[in-house]
């Protein structure tokens, strides 16, 4: 089964960020994708933007949701959604002051089947031109472990910085992730030290097929960000990668390649726990 990870280079202007998503999209569709997965903040990547865009979500009138929507059911097309700012809580009280980087899932008629709200923020010291990132000051974290059934296997949902954090893919796992996507912006200086090594470790030590779209490029002056999506098989395999700028990495797949790694290594069954 056809899965498309979508490489985005968004800025501060939503309306531009969707067509070039929606391009994208159609592209992922006409190649024969039956499952598209965004990059992070696919439609705004500007901080200050966050709480009134994630306001607006949160509202009767939508942007982006009423996006998601109306393109997966005019291309007949499962859509994960990178990532977008939202400032309610899935059980719909609001959010004071931040938001949440919220994932949500639309099957093939466009209806919303899944939501996960990223749970590990990225605090942290760069050596670019940002410097300093603190995800915690615009964002809240949250703490649900997401898997859904889909055309192409079970999903499990994680992004950007819960790649450092094994225990989550652990907990996808064991609830029966066939693949987990992780739609991403990797800054260029982290992304280059550890964004292969770190999926393909995720890859192999959980065996699931990894489906990572990202940013690739220069989003803004002071932001510069890694690229490199891919698809990586349960043998820790690189099948197909874009280095930088917009585009469609498309790959299979292949559920009894991932039964055949899981036979013939059982590592999930030697587990000493």
């Amino acid at each position: 089964m056809k899965v498309a990870a979508i490489q985005m280079v968004s800025g501060h202007d939503i309306a531009v960020n969707l067509a070039e998503a929606a391009r994208l999209l159609k592209e992922a569709a006409e190649r024969g994708a039956k499952v598209a997965v965004l990059p992070e903040n696919f439609a705004i990547l500007a901080t200050n933007q966050m709480q009134a865009c994630g306001e607006q979500e949160a509202g009767d009138s939508p942007v982006v949701r009423h996006f998601l929507a109306e393109q997966a059911r005019t291309l007949g097309l499962w859509i994960v959604g990178g990532s977008m700012p939202m400032a309610r809580r899935p059980e719909g009280s609001v959010i004071s002051g931040r938001v949440r980087a919220c994932c949500l899932v639309y099957d093939d008629q466009g209806h919303e089947v899944a939501r996960y709200d990223k749970i590990h923020l990225f605090d942290a010291m760069v050596e670019d031109a940002h410097g300093q990132y603190r995800e915690s000051n615009a964002f809240e974290p949250g703490d649900q472990v997401v898997t859904i059934d889909t055309p192409a296997g079970r999903l499990g949902m994680a992004i950007c910085y819960d790649l450092r954090f094994p225990e989550l893919f652990r907990a996808l796992r064991e609830q029966g992730a066939d693949w987990i996507c992780l739609p991403s912006a990797f800054t260029w200086q982290t992304g280059d030290a550890h964004w292969h090594a770190l999926i393909r470790a995720r890859a192999i030590e959980n065996q699931v097929w990894m489906v990572a779209p990202g940013q690739g490029g220069q989003n803004s002056d002071r932001r510069r960000t890694y690229g490199h999506s891919l698809v990586c098989d349960p043998w820790g395999k690189v099948v197909v990668e874009i280095d930088e700028g917009p585009g469609v990495a498309l790959a299979d797949l292949n559920l009894d390649h991932l039964k055949q790694v899981r036979t013939r290594m059982p590592v999930w069954e030697h587990r000493r726990l």
